[in-house]
C-alpha cells in the first residue's frame, strides 16, 4: 500500500482538487482530510546564510568544535522534551 500526503491551499470553499495520484481506476482509496496550520517557506541556502546563524560560534574561545557542541546541544533538547513526556504522560 502506498501511501500519498500532500498538502493543499482551499482555493475555493468546500472543493479540493487532487490530480497525478498513483491510483488506477476502479481502485478504492480512502481520503482522510485535516486542517493544518499555516506552511511556513522553506528557506533556500542563500537566504539561510543571509541569517548570520552559519559560523555564529566560529569565534568562541570556549567552543573547541562547534559540530560537537552542537550535537550535544541537540541531543540535550530531545532528553528534555522526552523527560517532558513523560512527566505530562
Amino acid at each position: 500500500m502506498e501511501i500519498v500526503k500532500t498538502h493543499q491551499i482551499m482555493l475555493k470553499d468546500g472543493e479540493l482538487f487532487l490530480s497525478g495520484l498513483p491510483y488506477k481506476q476502479g481502485q478504492f482509496v480512502e481520503i482522510i482530510i485535516l486542517p493544518t496550520a499555516k506552511l511556513r517557506p522553506r528557506l533556500t541556502i542563500g537566504e539561510f546564510r543571509k541569517l548570520g546563524l552559519i559560523g555564529l560560534w566560529k569565534d568562541r574561545l570556549d567552543i573547541a568544535d562547534s559540530s560537537v557542541y552542537a550535537r550535544q546541544l541537540r541531543e540535550e533538547a530531545q532528553q528534555r522534551r522526552k523527560i517532558d513526556y513523560d512527566f505530562i504522560g
